[in-house]
C-alpha cells in the first residue's frame, strides 16, 4: 500500500512543482527587453579586449579598437547595418583568450539610451554582463 502512495505523492509533488515552475517562468518570458541606441562594454578584466555587436541570427558589426582594463568603448547602433527593433548584444574578444557574448540581448531603438555591459574575469574564464 505504501508503494502505491509514495509514487502518487511524488507524482503530485512533481506536477505541482511543474505548475509553479511554469508560472514562475511565464512572467520572466513576458518581461520587456531594454530598448537602447548604444551599447557600451567596460573592461574590468585583466586583459585587452575588443567587441562587436551581434544579432540573434549571427550578423556582426565592425569591431571596436583594442582597449585595456579600466577603459570602455561604445557603439552607436545607428552606425551599424542593423535595423531598429533587432535584438543585439556584444560579442567580446579577449586577446589570447576566448570570445564571450553578453549575457542578455537588448533591442535597438533610436532613443539615445545606452546598455552598459561589463567584461570581467580572466582571458579564458570571463563573463560579459549587462549592468542594471
Amino acid at each position: 500500500m505504501i508503494s502505491k502512495r509514495v509514487p502518487t505523492a511524488i507524482a503530485m509533488t512533481l506536477a505541482a512543482g511543474a505548475g509553479v515552475v511554469g508560472l514562475t517562468a511565464s512572467p520572466a518570458a513576458a518581461q520587456a527587453v531594454p530598448c537602447v541606441q548604444k551599447v557600451a562594454v567596460v573592461n574590468n578584466g585583466g586583459f585587452v579586449i575588443d567587441f562587436q555587436i551581434t544579432t540573434r541570427d549571427g550578423q556582426l558589426s565592425a569591431p571596436t579598437d583594442d582597449y585595456p582594463i579600466n577603459q570602455w568603448r561604445i557603439v552607436d547602433l545607428a552606425s551599424t547595418p542593423f535595423a531598429e527593433g533587432v535584438d543585439v548584444r556584444p560579442l567580446v574578444h579577449a586577446q589570447a583568450g576566448d570570445d564571450v557574448a553578453g549575457n542578455v540581448f537588448v533591442s535597438y531603438c533610436a532613443n539615445g539610451q545606452t546598455a552598459t555591459y561589463t567584461a570581467s574575469g580572466t582571458t579564458l574564464d570571463y563573463s560579459v554582463t549587462l549592468l542594471t
